[in-house]
């Protein structure tokens, strides 16, 4: 669940804590997705991405997953959003008043 209001997919994740939180999160199910691979024609079940891996299908830097992964880095929503979808799990929002 993050705090930001789902209609503003720009929104920067800028809590020190929730980034931590959320990069710690995105560490554990990247460890844990599975997912299937093509190797020389043939599908590979596989457990686990590495940061590359995970990084090329979001269409990001390997530094910049492994910066968000430390909670060092003040992602978009729209980022993340590509996350969850590579992970295969859904983000909540959550608006604060």
């Amino acid at each position: 669940t993050c705090t930001y209001n789902h209609t503003n997919k720009r929104a920067m994740i800028k809590n020190e804590d929730e980034r931590v939180r959320i990069g710690a999160r995105i560490a554990e199910l990247r460890k844990d997705v599975k997912w299937d691979d093509v190797v020389n024609g043939i599908t590979v079940h596989r457990t686990g991405m590495t940061q590359v891996q995970l990084a090329e299908r979001c269409g990001i830097r390997q530094s910049n997953l492994a910066r968000i992964e430390c909670g060092r880095y003040a992602t978009t929503v729209d980022v993340l959003s590509s996350i969850a979808e590579v992970l295969g799990v859904k983000l909540d929002f959550v608006e604060l008043r």
